[in-house]
């Protein structure tokens, strides 16, 4: 039987002390919505596999990379700092160890979707890891969310980068919507996109700039 290539979907989220209060209770709204709205998608349900890493003072991977329909949401607390290059470090001991590599007998997962959200400045070494995971040629989005966070920093991780205004929950929740959005679009088209080509995404919403 002919297994079907995976699109995996990493979600990167900062869970520093800084998100406490509403900005944490609207990530985790946001992934729930997330998950219900790709288990109702039949392109997600076949293509999209995901994962949750969360960084505050270390980070960890909180969902190991699953499809859509077996997914668990995961448990979301914000306290600590920021650790930005332990979260990059993490991103790529998991991909490194998930991903499907091209095989005589299996053909290779599609190049990764990344979207990375922090809320701050980052409080350990971070830039020769960004470069590491720049010269990945993934799919990432960076995302800095409200007035906190440094836009022109992410560009070293990725060309991809988007400010959200501030992170009271109708911003946060018009993000991860966004983020659902082009996950979707992305499941739909992967088969039709060449290997080393940007994946389109929809148009953010108002609150959320593209940082040229």
């Amino acid at each position: 039987m002919a297994v079907n290539r995976r699109l995996p979907v990493y979600l990167v989220l900062d869970t520093s002390g800084s998100m406490a209060g509403d900005p944490i209770e609207a990530t985790r709204q946001g992934v729930k919505e997330l998950i219900s709205s790709l288990k109702s998608d039949p392109m997600a349900m076949e293509t999209a596999y995901l994962s949750v890493i969360t960084f505050s003072s270390t980070a960890q991977q909180v969902c190991p990379l699953t499809e859509v329909v077996a997914f668990q949401e995961p448990t979301l607390d914000a306290s600590g700092s920021t650790a930005l290059g332990g979260a990059l470090e993490e991103l790529l001991k998991c991909a490194d160890r998930e991903l499907i590599k091209p095989s005589a007998t299996n053909k290779a997962d599609f190049k990764p979707l990344v979207f990375l959200m922090t809320d701050g400045q980052p409080t350990d070494n971070w830039e020769q890891v960004a470069d590491k995971v720049k010269g990945k040629h993934w799919n990432i989005i960076a995302c800095a969310a409200g007035s906190g966070a440094d836009e022109s920093l992410l560009k070293r991780i990725t060309e991809s980068v988007v400010k959200l205004n501030d992170c009271q929950p109708g911003t946060m929740k018009s993000f991860f919507k966004w983020v659902t959005a082009s996950i979707k679009t992305t499941s739909a088209s992967v088969q039709q996109v060449a290997a080393d080509a940007p994946v389109n995404l929809p148009p953010p919403p108002p609150g959320i700039q593209i940082v040229p």
